[in-house]
């Protein structure tokens, strides 16, 4: 059973029965799903929840499915003691919470997993969607589970990793030539028209469910608290805004104090239009022409963009811009800090997380976490340049010519250093 009432408008407060829809008849803002939180309360404990699976569906009284989910295996991934990275930056209390461990390696496992369920429950047998490249393939991956067909629209530029990780799944793959935002005004024409379960438009209010369970995890696995503060990237800004709901959500069930997290939303400098109203002190987003590499988060005209600056002003937050060659040397730092290897976006984030602690907009002591939403692989066409390899003739004279080797080991292969005599 879920506890999911209505849809109701994020603006003018009109409601709606739960159906496939996004947008209020009146007002034409976002609708969300309302929930009744007095009987929910009621319903769960951090004893039960602890109980559930090892999956995001531990929190299922938390979201608006009713049916047999959509599960792939998403979620309860790390959250990284990033002991080295904090030493790096100064940081005592430094965790990374790594999303690239989903089954399609990103967060959108989280928010199609939702959306698919709720797709089947209202009767469509084809999901699709607008993506630039890591929702097409969760969206995929979850249409191929549940036997259903899949359209899975791009824009022509896309990384090729990202193609090849949609395509495994055989959806329906199309290229459009344009940008992101093409691609998305494109999907909601087809929406109009067609019988589709479009994930991140007619069924965008379930979908946006999904990522809270970022925040639920995180509370969680901290021992049910809300760290002190947050730094996550930001393309249409839904998953930011989420994240901060599911700590607010935890406190008013009480089942953590309430929260008081500094929320840091972190963009490409090339697509950055959250950041710039931010600091120029606008309550508006204004569109911009996305230009940078960090094309998993290239949104020039975000859906939730004025949500997500309405959280970073009202949590005490802030924001951050990093140009394309900060989010490289990002990359490489959160790589050779802690062992992970995140796509660009991930080093938007973690160039943020420097600049913001240098800044002392996060103080050292503070619990911070930086949430990690998208594996390096499908990208690393971008770090081609870090490969510069040393070369050398099949043996040991030639090796030695080109590197100089630590210790040396006797005829019996111990290291002299190591013996002891």
């Amino acid at each position: 059973m879920s506890f999911a009432q209505t849809l109701r408008c994020r603006k003018c407060g009109q409601e709606y029965p739960l159906q496939p829809m996004n947008v209020c008849d009146f007002c034409l803002s976002p609708l969300e799903v309302s929930y009744d939180y007095q009987a929910m309360a009621k319903a769960i404990s951090r004893d039960k929840l602890s109980q559930g699976p090892r999956s995001m569906w531990r929190y299922r009284d938390l979201l608006p499915a009713e049916d047999e989910e959509v599960d792939i295996g998403t979620g309860f991934t790390p959250l990284v003691k990033a002991n080295n990275l904090g030493r790096e930056l100064g940081l005592e209390q430094l965790y990374i919470k790594n999303d690239c461990l989903n089954p399609t390696y990103s967060f959108k496992d989280r928010p199609v997993s939702v959306a698919a369920s709720k797709a089947r429950e209202f009767g469509f047998d084809t999901l699709a969607c607008a993506s630039t490249g890591n929702l097409a393939a969760s969206v995929a991956a979850h249409a191929a589970k549940a036997k259903m067909k899949a359209y899975v629209f791009v824009p022509a530029d896309v990384e090729p990793g990202k193609l090849v990780g949609a395509a495994i799944y055989n959806p329906v793959l199309i290229t459009v030539n344009g940008s992101y935002d093409d691609v998305n005004r494109l999907c909601a024409k087809v929406t109009q028209k067609y019988k589709l379960g479009f994930i991140n438009i007619n069924l965008r209010p379930y979908y946006a469910e999904g990522s809270k369970t970022l925040g639920y995890e995180v509370a969680e696995q901290l021992g049910w608290r809300a760290p002190d503060c947050v730094v996550a990237p930001a393309a249409s800004g839904l998953l930011f805004t989420r994240i901060w709901k599911a700590l607010d959500e935890l406190a008013m069930l009480r089942l953590i104090e309430p929260a008081n997290t500094h929320m840091f939303v972190s963009q490409a400098a090339g697509s950055s239009p959250i950041v710039n109203a931010f600091e120029a002190g606008s309550h508006h987003v204004n569109p911009v022409v996305p230009s940078t590499i960090v094309k998993s988060i290239a949104i020039g005209n975000p859906t939730d963009g004025y949500y997500a600056l309405r959280v970073a002003r009202q949590s005490g937050g802030g924001a951050c811009a990093v140009t394309d060659d900060e989010a490289i040397t990002g990359m490489k730092l959160l790589a050779q800090s802690e062992g992970i290897f995140t796509e660009a976006a991930g080093g938007v984030v973690v160039s943020a997380l420097k600049k913001l602690a240098a800044t002392g907009a996060i103080k050292h002591q503070e619990l911070t976490v930086a949430f990690i939403t998208g594996a390096g692989p499908r990208t690393q066409d971008i770090l081609a340049s870090t490969v510069q390899p040393v070369a050398t003739e099949p043996n040991l004279e030639s090796l030695e010519k080109v590197l100089s080797l630590p210790g040396q080991t006797d005829t019996k292969g111990y290291a002299n250093k190591d013996r002891g005599d």
